[in-house]
């Protein structure tokens, strides 16, 4: 265990600011149990742990890759990546080719949107040269 999991539970706005993630997007988070702050104070306020924050960065990570939610909440059932739980290898291996396909295609379209800047920059050359 790392020193941060042993830190005092952190409110939602706390949370927001590490994970960069919205307090409307970490409300929704846990309204469709994708990930849900582990306790709650004697007036509902939502409280955090490490563990879950590091699921939510885990999230975060994702979410560029195309996941949708669906797909985000079947990984994160399946195994648990942030925890250090046993994972099954099949499933491991599973989730990392998904995870290079999706890294590929969005270098695929990192690069074309390289093109499409240049031959902007290409044009407006041509319209102030």
């Amino acid at each position: 265990m790392t020193d941060g999991e042993h830190a005092p539970p952190m409110r939602i706005g706390r949370v927001a600011d590490l994970t960069g993630l919205s307090l409307r997007t970490l409300r929704h988070y846990d309204e469709i149990g994708l990930v849900s702050p582990s306790s709650h104070t004697e007036g509902g306020f939502r409280l955090y742990t490490a563990l879950d924050v590091k699921r939510l960065l885990l999230i975060r990570r994702m979410k560029p890759l195309g996941y949708t939610l669906e797909q985000m909440q079947e990984t994160l059932a399946s195994v648990d990546l942030v925890s250090g739980a046993p994972i099954k290898p099949s499933r491991l291996a599973q989730i990392i080719a998904d995870a290079q396909e999706r890294r590929a295609a969005l270098d695929q379209k990192v690069r074309m949107a390289d093109e499409f800047l240049a031959a902007l920059k290409e044009i407006a050359g041509e319209h102030h040269g």
